[in-house]
């Protein structure tokens, strides 16, 4: 997912109509209470409904949106943001040096986010299949699932210390931010255990919770130059806290003293995941070998059996053989063997049995059609060039 997150510059929010907010969203406890709008609006104080119960309710609601909409407090956008869509949200801080001059809240704030968005992509890989290191398994789907994923204003003030997203609780949403913060919870146990006892029989349990390495290096990155960094989750009020989860879950801290066994533990679930044996249907998109004859290597674009999207195999002379002819009549080709872990999961090593694939016709136009708009490979499918 290459696009900005979150957004510099993030377009306006449309307001939501009365009639489809959940007054308890802001908040308002009894049959009436005062709010006061985040930012600087002197003197304003609105009355807020419990419920759509009321006949003023609906007026009342509306004043609110507006006051919303016309404030320029970052906190104002997140309320808004919260309204339009159902969501959990979770909340990271760093805590981060004072710098003369602020001149490193640009850094912060980026280092932020990109830890953040590693944090929520280990929650969505988990949410799928528990493993220890994931690689390239999983990672499209686990990203598509974080499109609807929408992001607070960075908020200058905080100096790039605090970031909000709202994770819609429709579809996998809820069940990402479920599984993530029980990762989280199981990660700092684990890190508790480690700095008491030096064991990493912690650690390994996690995984059944969702800890990975990926979870780990997110965690590193955000604690990485801090005195410390938190991670906490509110649910939302239209949808309540998830069954067996407190209403205001407890907040989950690490500090560097964390980071000597988060990375041991990361490289722990590198070195033992296992191989995978797959069958897997791809497309050649290149072939290479150094001379006329013997094995080549072949780069393949997966369609089905793994979720990964692009694998590097090596085959004999005959498989190789059948592979660059089936590249050249826009066939995908069938292979068995291991998705090795060493690489991230992009390498099947002991392939073997290739096989063409018969495909619709339409698909077999458009593997030709990228055949002839790559034709340096051509020569390096019949065997010719370095």
């Amino acid at each position: 997912m290459d696009r900005p997150w979150p957004q510099d510059d993030p377009a306006p929010l449309p307001v939501p109509r009365p009639d489809e907010v959940d007054p308890a969203v802001l908040g308002a406890p009894g049959a009436y209470a005062r709010w006061t709008p985040p930012g600087r609006l002197s003197g304003t104080s609105l009355l807020v409904p419990e419920s759509r119960d009321f006949p003023d309710s609906g007026d009342l609601l509306g004043e609110a949106l507006m006051a919303l909409s016309r404030s320029a407090a970052p906190s104002a956008r997140e309320v808004l943001t919260g309204l339009a869509v159902p969501s959990d949200e979770i909340r990271w801080r760093r805590e981060v040096p004072e710098s003369p001059g602020g001149t490193s809240a640009w850094t912060a704030q980026e280092r932020l986010r990109a830890a953040a968005r590693d944090t929520l992509l280990a929650g969505a890989l988990a949410a799928r299949v528990r493993a220890g290191y994931y690689g390239a398994r999983h990672r499209r789907a686990a990203e598509a699932s974080l499109e609807r994923v929408l992001t607070g204003p960075p908020g200058a003030e905080s100096g790039g210390r605090e970031l909000t997203v709202f994770v819609p609780v429709e579809e996998d949403g809820r069940v990402i931010a479920v599984t993530l913060l029980r990762a989280l919870y199981a990660l700092r146990d684990a890190a508790d255990y480690h700095r008491t006892t030096g064991g990493m029989e912690a650690y390994d349990a996690a995984v059944a919770a969702g800890v990975s390495r990926e979870l780990t290096e997110a965690v590193i990155a955000l604690v990485q130059g801090t005195e410390g960094a938190r991670v906490s989750l509110e649910w939302s009020p239209a949808a309540g806290s998830p069954q067996g989860f407190a209403a205001r879950p407890d907040p989950v801290e690490f500090s560097p003293g964390d980071l000597p066994g988060l990375r041991e533990a990361g490289a722990r679930y590198v070195r033992d995941e296992p191989s995978v044996p797959v069958c897997l249907t791809g497309a050649v998109v290149r072939l290479r070998r150094t001379g006329p004859g013997g094995p080549g290597a072949v780069r393949l674009r997966v369609l089905s059996g793994a979720e990964v999207a692009q694998v590097r195999i090596t085959l004999d002379e005959e498989d190789y053989r059948i592979a660059g002819h089936a590249h050249l009549v826009g066939l995908p080709i069938r292979v068995r063997g291991r998705l090795e872990s060493r690489g991230g999961f992009r390498r099947l090593s002991g392939a073997g049995g290739v096989t063409p694939v018969q495909v619709d016709e339409a698909e077999r136009d458009r593997l030709v059609k990228s055949l002839q708009e790559n034709l340096d490979f051509f020569e390096e499918a019949c065997g010719g060039g370095p």
